[in-house]
Formats: structure tokens, C-alpha cells, sequence
């Protein structure tokens, strides 16, 4: 059964693009960074011998792990203008990346001032390394948050995650904010930087409290009222093709969110077996002021379970998120490329995107076309063109290519385009689009992948 959604005017002219704050975020990160080599260099006099090297670059290698934590925590707080404007996918990768920073960070500087001080005290690293623990102030609790934040970044490392559950990981995650905690007296207590240096023992207090107070606002206060205004629960469960299901969601003033076609929201289903996980959907339809809808394709236990949700049930959501929306389109003519269950943020693109607008959508077999139905009434409503990449009849995937886009979508070039799909698809498209000439700017994508 498919959901029809009442349709809305696509507006003929595309609004002004918006320019991402992406470049003016990292260079106030970078910012940050200098600030923080100056800080050292400010604060250190001449280096002599192998415990002075050893110990000057400990020191440098702790700031600048305390200032990555403080980044690592607030570059996952939510934050509308980089979830909005630079994109979820985009950030979560800054976030991962800070990640094993983070780490090297933390393991250069525990090892350098070891070494350092063993070598100032002409004592073993054992016995520097228990004396230092045991005796120095704040250290016992600095040694428990950086086995945390080892526990953190080696979960999260490809190899592990593969071979662990989502919920575990997730779990194991939120130690993050208990490890920076943890770790946050020893560098006031123990730093050569800050001791005496009034300006910048308050510029790193407001660094942190800074961070905590987007972490409170952003991802507990802000949901909490979001949910409690719009009290959301779900209305109906319709499959759409195989294994793909769309679950139709219902609350109060739901205009009032922002949410535009493209984006996605963090679900949370409070229902048995899912409502201790939080997973993101996007939007398969143009928001609407009293409902919402969700297309869902059964890939593992929790996407499977989402089929076996009953009307009423209550729904905790989080958003809206993400950057794929109308707002990143620069022409006039539009090419949307979705692989699979990708389709579901390009569905409510293709209705609501202004212009001249072609739809490819990438398949197995015309069984797994999932809201196949929707997507040709869109395309005869508003004159858009839609078009089917299948499977072969022995199973052989027919490759895109540069050549093969070119000859779908005369003056490819010129067009803005949006992918959608696995993230070996949408590589695979990147490719090939920039071959086609396309540039780099006019191709959107994002992905849920960290």
C-alpha cells in the first residue's frame, strides 16, 4: 500500500543558494589550535637535555589533547547551523577524525611525560608511571578517563565496529562525556600553563563549560521540548515493496520544526526492542503540519522490527538534520541519483525542488522499487522525468558512466545533482559525475556513514 501525500507547487524559480559555514568553522578551529601552541610557547623557556625535550613535548601534546577533546565533545552536540547548513555527514566525519587525533594525542602525551619525568628523576618508567598515578593530584582520575578514552577510540575503529552491534557501540560512545570529566582536573591541577596564568585558566574553563552547555542544550534540553510540544506517535505502518516499509508519524504543530524535504531525524521508537536505540530516518515525503513519513528498509534487527510498529505507539524524535535539501541547489535543472533505499530523502526532493527536475533511480528489480507508484504520479504531475536502473535478467548490474550520464541528462554539466544511496554507490557516482564534468560544488551527497 503506498501513502499519498497531498501535493504542493514545487516553486518555479530556486531559492538562493546558501553558502555552507564549513570554511569558517574549521578556521575557527584552527584558531583554536594556534592559540593553543602559543599558550606553550608563551609559557616555555629554553629546553635542555633529553628530559626537558621529552617533557616540553608531553606538555604541548596534553593541551592540545585537552583543546580536541573539548572539540570532539562539541562537534557532536547538534548544533542546528552545523547539523543544517554544513551537513550531519560532514561533521560526523570532523568528529571522527578528531577521534584519532584525540588518541594520538593522549597516548604521545602520556608516554612523552613519562619518559620525561623517569628520565628527570633517573627512575624506571614502572615506577615513574605508579608514582605519578598514586601520588599526583587528580591523576586517579585522569588515569580512569584515558582507559575510557581508549575504550572509545578502539570500539570505534572500522575493524571493531564491523564486528559489534550499533547499541554497543552507541553505549560505549557516551563514556566520551564521562572520560572528559574525568580528565578535565588534572589539566588545571598538574599544567605548567595554567598555574598562576588567570587568563588562561578562564579561557579553558569557558572552553568546556562552553561545550557543556551546547551538549545540555542541544541534545537533551532541545529534544525534550520538542517532544513534549509535539507529542509524536505513530499513525500507520505500510509496506512499499519488499522488505521496505513506510511508517506515517502524527503530532501536534509539527510546521513549527523547520523540517524541509531532504532531511532526516533520529528516531526512537518506545516500543519493546527499540526504544533503547535512536537511528536516523529521512523524510520519504514533504513534511506536512500534522504528520510526518518515514520509508525504512529491513537490513538488520532494528529496521526489520520497525514493520511490526502499531498505531499509537510513542515516538521520540530528534532533528530536524542534515544539509540535502533545496537549499544547496545553484541551476535551474536538477538530476537526482538514488541507489536502494536512498530514494527516501530524493522522494521528497522530487516534489518539492523547483526547476526542471530528472530522477534516476537505481535498483535490483522492479519489485524493490520502493514508492515507485508516488514517483511516477510526481513526475506526470509537475512534468519531471523519471527513469530505472535494473538489474539485467541474469542478475548483471548495469554500470553508470560517465558516457551513459551524458546521454540520459543532455547538459549534465549544468545541473545540479543530488546522491543518494550506499556509500560505495554514491563514490562510485562521484566519480564518474566529475568525469562527466560536472563540478564539485553542484554535487550534493550525504551519508550516515561515520
Amino acid at each position: 500500500m503506498t501513502t499519498v501525500y497531498e501535493r504542493r507547487a514545487a516553486p518555479a524559480v530556486a531559492p538562493p543558494a546558501r553558502r555552507s559555514p564549513a570554511g569558517a568553522v574549521l578556521t575557527l578551529l584552527w584558531a583554536g589550535t594556534a592559540a593553543v601552541i602559543a599558550l606553550w610557547w608563551a609559557d616555555t623557556g629554553s629546553v635542555v637535555g633529553t628530559a626537558g625535550w621529552l617533557t616540553g613535548a608531553g606538555r604541548i601534546a596534553g593541551l592540545l589533547c585537552g583543546y580536541a577533546c573539548a572539540v570532539l565533545v562539541g562537534l557532536m552536540a547538534r548544533v542546528p547551523v552545523l547539523e543544517r547548513r554544513v551537513g550531519s555527514d560532514r561533521v560526523a566525519r570532523w568528529h571522527a577524525m578528531a577521534g584519532r587525533y584525540t588518541v594520538c594525542l593522549l597516548l604521545a602525551h602520556v608516554s612523552l611525560i613519562l619518559s620525561g619525568y623517569a628520565a628527570q628523576d633517573g627512575a624506571s618508567l614502572w615506577h615513574e608511571t605508579v608514582t605519578v598515578v598514586l601520588d599526583y593530584p587528580e591523576m586517579l582520575k585522569a588515569t580512569a578517563g584515558t582507559v575510557v578514552l581508549l575504550a572509545v577510540g578502539v570500539t570505534s575503529a572500522r575493524a571493531v565496529r564491523r564486528r559489534t552491534g550499533h547499541e554497543f557501540w552507541y553505549y560505549v560512545h557516551l563514556l566520551t562525556y564521562a572520560a572528559v570529566f574525568l580528565t578535565f582536573g588534572h589539566q588545571l591541577a598538574l599544567g605548567n600553563d595554567f598555574n598562576g596564568n588567570t587568563a588562561a585558566t578562564a579561557a579553558w574553563y569557558a572552553l568546556y563549560l562552553g561545550v557543556a552547555a551546547l551538549v545540555l542544550w542541544f541534545r537533551i534540553l532541545a529534544p525534550v521540548r520538542l517532544n513534549l510540544r509535539h507529542r509524536l506517535r505513530v499513525e500507520s505502518v505500510h509496506q512499499e515493496a519488499r522488505g521496505v516499509w513506510s511508517v506515517v508519524v502524527h503530532g501536534r504543530e509539527l510546521d513549527r520544526l523547520g523540517a524541509r524535504a531532504g532531511q532526516f531525524f533520529r528516531w526512537r521508537f518506545l516500543a519493546p526492542g527499540l526504544r533503547w536505540t535512536s537511528t536516523p530516518y529521512s523524510l520519504s515525503a514533504p513534511p506536512r503540519p500534522d504528520r510526518m513519513r518515514i520509508t525504512v528498509k529491513a537490513l538488520g534487527d532494528h529496521s526489520t522490527a520497525v514493520a511490526l510498529l502499531r498505531p499509537g505507539t510513542r515516538v521520540w524524535a530528534e532533528g530536524p538534520y542534515g544539509s540535502l535539501t533545496a537549499e544547496r541547489q545553484t541551476s535551474p535543472r536538477t538530476l537526482l541519483i538514488g541507489g536502494g533505499v536512498g530514494i527516501t530523502p530524493l522522494r521528497a526532493l522530487f516534489e518539492t525542488l523547483p526547476g526542471e527536475v530528472t530522477l534516476l533511480y537505481r535498483a535490483r528489480t522492479v519489485e524493490d522499487l520502493a514508492l515507485g507508484g508516488e514517483l511516477e504520479a510526481v513526475a506526470r504531475w509537475r512534468g519531471a522525468k523519471v527513469r530505472y536502473l535494473l538489474n539485467g535478467p541474469e542478475g548483471q548490474r548495469p554500470r553508470i558512466t560517465a558516457e551513459s550520464l551524458r546521454t540520459a541528462v543532455p547538459d549534465l554539466a549544468g545541473h545540479d545533482v543530488y546522491l543518494c544511496g550506499p556509500h560505495g554507490f554514491a563514490r562510485e557516482l562521484y566519480e564518474e559525475l566529475r568525469a562527466a564534468g560536472v563540478p564539485d560544488r553542484r554535487i550534493h551527497h550525504e551519508s550516515f556513514e561515520l
